[in-house]
Protein backbone atom coordinates (compact mmCIF):
# COMPACT_ATOMS: atom_id res chain seq x y z
CA UNK A 1 0.00 0.00 0.00
CA UNK A 2 1.41 3.12 -1.06
CA UNK A 3 0.91 6.54 0.34
CA UNK A 4 1.10 9.80 -1.98
CA UNK A 5 3.39 11.86 0.22
CA UNK A 6 7.44 11.33 0.96
CA UNK A 7 6.23 13.20 3.86
CA UNK A 8 9.49 12.64 6.93
CA UNK A 9 8.11 10.70 9.66
CA UNK A 10 9.59 10.09 13.23
CA UNK A 11 8.51 6.42 14.90
CA UNK A 12 9.19 6.53 18.88
CA UNK A 13 8.86 3.17 20.62
CA UNK A 14 10.12 -0.06 18.35
CA UNK A 15 9.25 -2.96 20.35
CA UNK A 16 7.24 -5.11 17.41
CA UNK A 17 4.40 -2.68 16.36
CA UNK A 18 6.31 -0.24 16.54
CA UNK A 19 9.25 -1.22 14.34
CA UNK A 20 6.29 -2.75 11.88
CA UNK A 21 5.02 0.86 11.90
CA UNK A 22 8.57 2.53 10.91
CA UNK A 23 8.93 -0.68 8.38
CA UNK A 24 5.37 0.55 6.42
CA UNK A 25 6.41 4.06 6.31
CA UNK A 26 9.77 3.44 4.66
CA UNK A 27 8.49 0.60 1.81
CA UNK A 28 5.80 3.24 1.46
CA UNK A 29 8.95 5.83 0.76
CA UNK A 30 9.09 7.88 3.44
CA UNK A 31 12.15 9.61 5.10
CA UNK A 32 12.00 7.76 8.50
CA UNK A 33 13.58 8.74 11.53
CA UNK A 34 13.07 6.12 14.46
CA UNK A 35 13.95 6.10 18.35
CA UNK A 36 13.67 3.38 21.20
CA UNK A 37 15.24 3.15 24.35
CA UNK A 38 17.56 0.30 23.54
CA UNK A 39 19.11 1.40 20.35
CA UNK A 40 19.88 -1.86 18.66
CA UNK A 41 16.11 -2.68 18.20
CA UNK A 42 16.32 0.07 15.13
CA UNK A 43 19.55 -2.44 13.48
CA UNK A 44 16.84 -3.30 10.71
CA UNK A 45 15.37 -0.61 10.44
CA UNK A 46 18.52 1.36 9.83
CA UNK A 47 19.46 -0.97 7.19
CA UNK A 48 16.54 -0.55 5.65
CA UNK A 49 17.37 3.08 5.18
CA UNK A 50 15.74 4.55 8.63
CA UNK A 51 17.95 7.47 10.82
CA UNK A 52 18.04 6.23 14.18
CA UNK A 53 17.86 9.69 16.27
CA UNK A 54 20.21 9.48 19.17
CA UNK A 55 17.97 11.29 21.81
CA UNK A 56 13.99 11.62 21.83
CA UNK A 57 14.38 15.07 21.91
CA UNK A 58 16.34 14.67 18.50
CA UNK A 59 13.84 13.02 17.13
CA UNK A 60 10.93 15.61 17.56
CA UNK A 61 13.85 18.47 15.90
CA UNK A 62 12.77 17.35 12.90
CA UNK A 63 9.23 18.90 12.85
CA UNK A 64 8.18 15.46 11.01
CA UNK A 65 4.79 13.63 11.65
CA UNK A 66 5.16 11.74 14.87
CA UNK A 67 4.13 8.02 15.54
CA UNK A 68 4.15 7.48 19.44
CA UNK A 69 4.35 3.95 20.08
CA UNK A 70 5.05 3.10 23.81
CA UNK A 71 4.04 0.25 26.71
CA UNK A 72 1.46 2.96 27.97
CA UNK A 73 0.59 6.66 28.65
CA UNK A 74 2.84 6.73 31.47
CA UNK A 75 5.68 5.94 29.52
CA UNK A 76 4.74 8.39 26.95
CA UNK A 77 4.75 11.47 29.10
CA UNK A 78 8.13 10.45 30.81
CA UNK A 79 9.35 10.04 27.12
CA UNK A 80 7.90 13.27 25.51
CA UNK A 81 8.04 15.19 28.78
CA UNK A 82 11.32 15.58 29.40
CA UNK A 83 11.76 16.95 25.58
CA UNK A 84 9.20 19.79 26.24
CA UNK A 85 10.48 22.36 24.27
CA UNK A 86 10.72 20.27 21.12
CA UNK A 87 7.11 19.58 20.97
CA UNK A 88 5.90 22.95 20.06
CA UNK A 89 4.97 22.98 16.31
CA UNK A 90 5.18 19.39 16.27
CA UNK A 91 1.96 16.92 15.01
CA UNK A 92 1.92 14.20 17.42
CA UNK A 93 0.28 10.94 16.52
CA UNK A 94 -0.06 8.87 19.75
CA UNK A 95 -0.60 5.06 18.75
CA UNK A 96 0.13 3.54 22.48
CA UNK A 97 -2.75 1.70 24.20
CA UNK A 98 -4.83 3.46 26.62
CA UNK A 99 -8.47 4.30 27.87
CA UNK A 100 -10.33 7.19 26.95
CA UNK A 101 -9.54 9.58 29.92
CA UNK A 102 -6.08 9.66 29.61
CA UNK A 103 -6.24 9.98 25.79
CA UNK A 104 -8.38 13.04 26.58
CA UNK A 105 -5.77 14.05 28.76
CA UNK A 106 -3.03 13.69 26.86
CA UNK A 107 -4.66 15.75 24.47
CA UNK A 108 -4.38 18.29 26.46
CA UNK A 109 -1.37 18.38 28.00
CA UNK A 110 0.24 18.28 23.80
CA UNK A 111 -1.96 21.07 23.26
CA UNK A 112 -0.33 23.22 25.95
CA UNK A 113 2.86 22.44 25.01
CA UNK A 114 2.21 23.67 21.64
CA UNK A 115 1.80 20.40 19.96
CA UNK A 116 -0.86 19.33 17.48
CA UNK A 117 -2.89 16.13 18.51
CA UNK A 118 -3.98 13.12 17.21
CA UNK A 119 -5.05 9.89 19.78
CA UNK A 120 -5.30 6.64 17.92
CA UNK A 121 -5.87 2.39 18.20
CA UNK A 122 -4.30 0.02 16.13
CA UNK A 123 -7.03 -2.86 15.48
CA UNK A 124 -4.35 -5.67 13.93
CA UNK A 125 -1.42 -7.67 14.19
CA UNK A 126 1.88 -6.24 13.90
CA UNK A 127 2.47 -8.55 10.33
CA UNK A 128 -0.74 -7.02 9.48
CA UNK A 129 0.63 -3.49 9.22
CA UNK A 130 0.85 -1.96 5.91
CA UNK A 131 -1.90 -3.93 4.46
CA UNK A 132 -5.64 -3.54 4.06
CA UNK A 133 -6.36 -5.54 6.98
CA UNK A 134 -4.91 -3.50 9.30
CA UNK A 135 -7.55 -0.96 10.73
CA UNK A 136 -6.15 2.24 12.58
CA UNK A 137 -8.58 4.30 13.85
CA UNK A 138 -7.99 8.18 14.98
CA UNK A 139 -9.78 10.60 16.36
CA UNK A 140 -9.27 14.42 17.45
CA UNK A 141 -9.72 17.54 15.37
CA UNK A 142 -10.54 16.80 11.62
CA UNK A 143 -8.22 19.32 9.81
CA UNK A 144 -5.35 17.32 11.49
CA UNK A 145 -6.47 14.07 10.67
CA UNK A 146 -6.94 15.17 6.72
CA UNK A 147 -3.96 16.79 6.52
CA UNK A 148 -2.07 13.38 7.11
CA UNK A 149 -4.37 10.81 5.91
CA UNK A 150 -2.15 10.28 2.82
CA UNK A 151 0.57 9.47 4.99
CA UNK A 152 -0.87 7.73 7.41
CA UNK A 153 -2.88 5.38 4.38
CA UNK A 154 0.79 3.77 4.45
CA UNK A 155 -0.46 1.47 7.98
CA UNK A 156 -3.19 0.39 6.31
CA UNK A 157 -7.26 1.27 6.69
CA UNK A 158 -7.14 4.43 8.61
CA UNK A 159 -10.51 5.54 10.09
CA UNK A 160 -11.75 9.12 11.71
CA UNK A 161 -13.87 8.75 14.34
CA UNK A 162 -14.42 12.35 15.38
CA UNK A 163 -12.93 15.42 17.26
CA UNK A 164 -13.31 13.54 20.31
CA UNK A 165 -9.88 12.52 21.64
CA UNK A 166 -11.12 9.15 23.08
CA UNK A 167 -13.28 7.93 20.90
CA UNK A 168 -10.10 5.85 19.39
CA UNK A 169 -9.84 3.87 22.78
CA UNK A 170 -13.22 3.80 23.59
CA UNK A 171 -13.73 2.19 19.52
CA UNK A 172 -10.79 0.01 20.77
CA UNK A 173 -12.05 -1.32 23.77
CA UNK A 174 -15.75 -1.83 22.38
CA UNK A 175 -14.64 -4.01 19.53
CA UNK A 176 -12.27 -5.63 22.32
CA UNK A 177 -15.67 -6.37 23.80
CA UNK A 178 -16.95 -8.04 20.67
CA UNK A 179 -13.95 -10.12 19.92
CA UNK A 180 -13.60 -11.98 23.36
CA UNK A 181 -17.65 -12.24 23.87
CA UNK A 182 -17.96 -13.95 20.06
CA UNK A 183 -14.96 -16.11 21.36
CA UNK A 184 -15.75 -17.36 24.47
CA UNK A 185 -19.36 -17.99 23.20
CA UNK A 186 -17.83 -20.09 20.76
CA UNK A 187 -15.83 -21.70 23.40
CA UNK A 188 -18.86 -22.36 25.76
CA UNK A 189 -20.49 -23.89 22.75
CA UNK A 190 -17.01 -26.15 21.75
CA UNK A 191 -17.17 -27.35 25.30
CA UNK A 192 -20.34 -28.40 25.35
CA UNK A 193 -20.18 -30.19 22.13
CA UNK A 194 -16.86 -31.92 23.21
CA UNK A 195 -18.45 -34.04 25.29
CA UNK A 196 -20.69 -35.63 22.78
CA UNK A 197 -17.25 -36.00 20.83
CA UNK A 198 -17.63 -33.72 17.88
CA UNK A 199 -14.29 -31.62 17.46
CA UNK A 200 -13.93 -27.75 17.58
CA UNK A 201 -13.33 -27.80 13.75
CA UNK A 202 -16.38 -29.49 13.28
CA UNK A 203 -18.25 -27.55 15.19
CA UNK A 204 -16.68 -23.94 13.61
CA UNK A 205 -18.27 -23.59 10.79
CA UNK A 206 -22.07 -24.12 12.11
CA UNK A 207 -20.25 -21.35 14.98
CA UNK A 208 -19.61 -18.89 12.09
CA UNK A 209 -23.30 -19.16 10.30
CA UNK A 210 -24.60 -18.36 13.76
CA UNK A 211 -22.15 -15.55 14.22
CA UNK A 212 -23.14 -14.04 10.85
CA UNK A 213 -26.56 -14.57 11.37
CA UNK A 214 -26.16 -12.35 15.08
CA UNK A 215 -24.06 -10.16 13.16
CA UNK A 216 -27.26 -9.16 10.61
CA UNK A 217 -29.75 -8.64 13.06
CA UNK A 218 -27.25 -5.80 14.58
CA UNK A 219 -28.68 -2.52 12.52
CA UNK A 220 -32.23 -3.04 13.69
CA UNK A 221 -31.10 -3.79 17.59
CA UNK A 222 -29.21 -0.78 17.27
CA UNK A 223 -31.86 1.42 15.80
CA UNK A 224 -34.18 -0.24 19.08
CA UNK A 225 -31.44 0.82 21.59
CA UNK A 226 -30.57 4.81 19.76
CA UNK A 227 -34.76 4.96 20.18
CA UNK A 228 -35.49 3.85 23.30
CA UNK A 229 -37.89 1.32 22.31
CA UNK A 230 -37.88 -2.68 22.36
CA UNK A 231 -40.81 -4.19 21.03
CA UNK A 232 -40.53 -7.73 20.57
CA UNK A 233 -40.54 -8.30 16.98
CA UNK A 234 -38.81 -11.70 16.85
CA UNK A 235 -38.77 -12.90 20.73
CA UNK A 236 -39.62 -11.46 24.14
CA UNK A 237 -36.22 -11.24 27.00
CA UNK A 238 -38.62 -13.90 29.03
CA UNK A 239 -38.53 -16.31 26.33
CA UNK A 240 -34.31 -15.74 25.84
CA UNK A 241 -33.85 -16.12 29.80
CA UNK A 242 -36.03 -19.72 29.16
CA UNK A 243 -33.43 -20.40 26.54
CA UNK A 244 -31.19 -19.41 28.84
CA UNK A 245 -32.16 -21.90 31.47
CA UNK A 246 -31.63 -24.46 28.94
CA UNK A 247 -28.11 -23.77 28.75
CA UNK A 248 -27.37 -23.81 32.00
CA UNK A 249 -29.01 -26.82 32.76
CA UNK A 250 -27.40 -28.66 30.13
CA UNK A 251 -23.76 -27.32 30.60
CA UNK A 252 -24.48 -28.28 34.40
CA UNK A 253 -25.82 -31.95 33.32
CA UNK A 254 -22.58 -32.73 30.85
CA UNK A 255 -20.17 -31.18 33.32
CA UNK A 256 -19.24 -28.03 31.22
CA UNK A 257 -18.57 -24.45 33.06
CA UNK A 258 -21.72 -22.31 33.54
CA UNK A 259 -20.24 -19.15 34.76
CA UNK A 260 -20.63 -17.61 31.83
CA UNK A 261 -24.92 -18.45 30.51
CA UNK A 262 -24.99 -17.34 34.54
CA UNK A 263 -23.60 -14.15 34.00
CA UNK A 264 -25.79 -13.20 31.26
CA UNK A 265 -29.25 -14.77 32.91
CA UNK A 266 -28.47 -13.09 36.10
CA UNK A 267 -28.00 -9.96 33.88
CA UNK A 268 -31.58 -10.59 32.06
CA UNK A 269 -33.36 -11.82 35.35
CA UNK A 270 -32.71 -8.44 36.75
CA UNK A 271 -34.34 -6.78 33.29
CA UNK A 272 -37.13 -8.72 33.62
CA UNK A 273 -37.69 -8.20 37.32
CA UNK A 274 -37.54 -4.31 36.46
CA UNK A 275 -40.67 -5.40 34.05
CA UNK A 276 -38.60 -5.52 30.86
CA UNK A 277 -39.66 -9.35 30.30
CA UNK A 278 -41.69 -8.36 27.14
CA UNK A 279 -39.79 -6.28 25.68
CA UNK A 280 -37.15 -7.49 22.87
CA UNK A 281 -33.21 -8.47 23.96
CA UNK A 282 -31.28 -5.39 23.48
CA UNK A 283 -33.76 -3.42 26.28
CA UNK A 284 -30.70 -5.70 28.35
CA UNK A 285 -28.59 -2.23 26.89
CA UNK A 286 -30.45 -0.64 30.46
CA UNK A 287 -28.18 -3.61 32.46
CA UNK A 288 -25.00 -2.67 30.72
CA UNK A 289 -25.23 0.48 31.01
CA UNK A 290 -24.80 0.74 34.72
CA UNK A 291 -22.00 -0.45 37.11
CA UNK A 292 -23.46 -3.40 39.45
CA UNK A 293 -23.50 -2.52 43.02
CA UNK A 294 -22.54 -5.61 45.10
Amino acid sequence: MNSTTDTPVTVIGLGLMGRALAGAFLKAGHPTTVWNRTPSKADQLVAEGARLAPTVGDALQARSLTIICVTDYQAMHELLGASDGELDGTMLINLTSGDSAQAREAAQWAGQRGARYLDGAIMAVPPAIGTAEAVILHSGPQPDFEAHKSTLDALGTVTYLGPDPGLASLYDVAGLAMMWSVLNAWLQGTALLRTAGVGAATFAPFAQQIAAGVAEWLPGYAEQIDSGSFPAEVSALETDARAMNHLIEESEAVGVNAELPKLIKAMADRSIAAGHGGEQYPVLIEEFSKPRND
